[in-house]
């Protein structure tokens, strides 16, 4: 008996065994689910990624575009996406079908063209590839993001479309089954090396009673243990068979149930966040050197800063803003090199553009006329990131590079979604002055007239610096202390008047209100940068008296005399810092400078 004991448990231990290895090798699950766009979906110029495709099955997916030459990816938050796409036709890519081999795709009408999304600012980051591109879903930060295919805006784009996801199959029961058929084989291999002949077999009994008794029909008698492994034998092999037949079911089960329906809702990414620019001061020293930290300082005193805005709100990551930079001064460079302002426009705008456009004008007739200072991408020694969502947007950057004695601070504009970010103001930082510190996690923009938590509102602060600039002894002496600057206009306009003592002179300081920006600094308090129409005019004070203009301004005037009356004009791009309320720092000019941008005589 032991030997068929022997036998069924070196079966069942085959059995388990080769169920075990199956689950591993020849039976196991496949390792992917791949879903595949549909042939006959409808072209169109842009398709749109939904971010809930990356883990929409578990695990992160792998993105295949197979496309007719080159074609473009690019990786934006979902509202920049849906702003950039637009009125444009486009379809979106949002799900998949229950079996998981295909994907679901919605197609939205509209214009049949849009631009190429190629190098545009609102996109954090873009791909170019050709034929065929593997893309695992290597976004540039937390949070939701979306990915946009186009050849050039105006061709269909890529529609051979696969998203493959891990399918996170397991065979939970290979292994046991393994080592449960491996002991099943042990065992019966012992049990057939233990073998013996039983003792007494085939023995008949005698009668009670002796020889003279009549004998009783023999029986032969089993001993104890014949008996024990006849009942047990059909008891362990039923059992052996129910745990084999268990376990490969539980492994099938388990099979069916471990891979997560498509209809499951994402469960985010697990992309590494982006590392973070310095988000701090960069003080210049007395000499113009930076010299202050580039990390961020706790409040010292006044109001509580308000909660700490969502970095994922912020309008450019700082891969992006870096970008973004690299292409400004990059076309700033060309426009000075060239000292032609039509170049300067695809980058520069508003006081920025008509500083430049102005000084190539002067520099064309006055060849001693100074060169304004040159734009530089890096180092980037700090930024502030606005977190407000809608148009216009604007970031500001603090960069010194070549030909930058002092730090530049550097205000970014972007009008909407399909427009570059173009400098607008730029001005140096003042000796002694240290640059606010911003919140890393991004800016609150706050709005002019509102106070929310400041000693001054925006627009009160620059109202009170232009009269800190026009009246030496103003109302807002003592509220602004004086520095580089104020010192070197209030010197100027004295000048101009010991200088004119025939002529009746007036001097404004008036903000232009165009590009002004307030942010919520990281104490509570704000960083307004904004742009002053700096106005000076003069009237002969007798007749036959005159006015007479210095080179520079003549080049724009188209003369230099004035009988009836001169008028000069300047832009003054500042960045100003507001205090908390209860704060007993004052309101400071931290950068500033001015350009001649106009002038005219009668």
């Amino acid at each position: 008996m032991r030997v068929k004991t022997a036998a069924a448990l070196v079966l069942l231990g085959l059995i388990a065994l080769v169920a075990g290895i199956g689950q591993l090798t020849f039976w196991a699950p496949p390792s992917t689910v791949t879903a595949t766009l549909p042939a006959d979906t409808k072209a169109a110029p842009l398709v749109v990624i939904d971010s809930k495709l990356e883990s929409l099955r578990g695990g992160q997916s792998q993105i295949t575009v197979k496309g007719d030459g080159a074609f473009i990816l690019a990786t934006g938050r979902p509202d920049d996406v849906a702003a950039w796409v637009g009125k444009t036709a486009h379809t979106t890519i949002d799900g998949g079908s229950a079996d998981g081999k295909q994907l679901t795709a919605a197609y939205t009408a509209g214009d049949p063209s849009a631009p190429s999304p190629a190098g545009a600012d609102t996109f954090a980051t873009t791909q170019n590839a050709s034929g065929t591109l593997d893309y695992h879903w290597d976004v540039p930060g937390d949070g939701n993001w979306q990915l946009v295919l186009a050849t050039d805006g105006t061709k269909p784009a890529p529609h051979d479309i696969t998203v493959t996801w891990p399918s996170n199959a397991t065979t939970p029961w290979a292994v046991p089954l393994i080592v449960l058929g491996g002991l099943l084989i042990v065992g019966g291999v012992v049990l057939f090396v233990l073998r013996r002949r039983r003792p007494g077999s085939g023995r008949k009994a005698s009668a009670p009673g002796g020889p003279s008794a009549a004998p009783h029909a023999a029986q032969p008698e089993m001993p104890a243990a014949g008996r024990s492994e006849r009942r047990a034998l059909p008891r362990a092999v039923s059992a052996a068979a129910a745990v084999v037949l268990a376990l490969t079911g539980g492994a099938a089960a388990a099979h069916a149930t471990t891979s997560p329906s498509p209809s499951g809702s994402p469960s985010g990414s697990a992309s590494p966040s982006p590392s973070g620019s310095p988000s701090g001061s960069a003080s210049p020293s007395p000499s113009g050197s930076p010299s202050g930290s580039a990390s961020p300082s706790s409040a010292s005193g006044g109001a509580s800063p308000a909660a700490s805005p969502n970095a994922q709100d912020k309008v450019v990551i700082d891969e992006q803003l870096q970008r973004i930079l690299d292409q400004v001064a990059t076309t700033v460079a060309a426009g000075d090199q060239a000292k032609d302002a039509t170049k300067l426009q695809p980058r520069v705008d508003d006081s920025a553009l008509q500083a430049r456009t102005q000084n190539y004008k002067i520099r064309a007739s006055v060849s001693s006329a100074a060169a304004p200072a040159p734009v530089r991408s890096s180092r980037l020694l700090t930024s502030v990131v606005s977190v407000q969502r809608s148009w216009p947007r604007t970031v500001v950057a603090v960069t010194q590079g070549d030909g930058n004695t002092t730090p530049q601070v550097l205000t970014l504009r972007q009008n909407d979604a399909r427009s570059n970010y173009k400098l607008v103001e730029a001005s140096p930082l003042l000796p002694a002055s240290t640059f606010p510190n911003a919140l890393r996690a991004g800016a609150e923009q706050i709005p002019l007239d509102s106070k929310g938590g400041l000693a001054f509102s925006p627009n009160e602060a620059l109202s009170g610096l232009g009269d800190r600039l026009t009246n030496a002894q103003g109302s807002w002496k003592d509220k602004i202390p004086e520095n580089a600057y104020i010192k070197d206009t209030l010197g100027y306009e004295s000048d101009i008047v010991n200088a004119s003592p025939n002529g009746n002179l007036t001097f404004t300081h008036t903000p232009t209100g165009n590009d002004a920006v307030a942010y919520r600094t990281a104490d509570g308090g704000s960083l307004v940068v904004a742009a002053l129409q700096f106005t000076i005019e003069g009237t002969p004070k007798s007749p036959g008296d005159k006015l007479t203009l210095q080179d520079d301004a003549a080049a724009l005037a188209g003369g230099k005399e004035a009988t009836t009356k001169m008028t000069l004009q300047f832009l003054e791009s500042v960045a100003l810092y507001i205090p908390p309320v209860g704060s007993k720092q004052p309101v400071s000019l931290v950068s500033a400078t001015r350009n001649l941008v106009g002038a005219s005589v009668s």
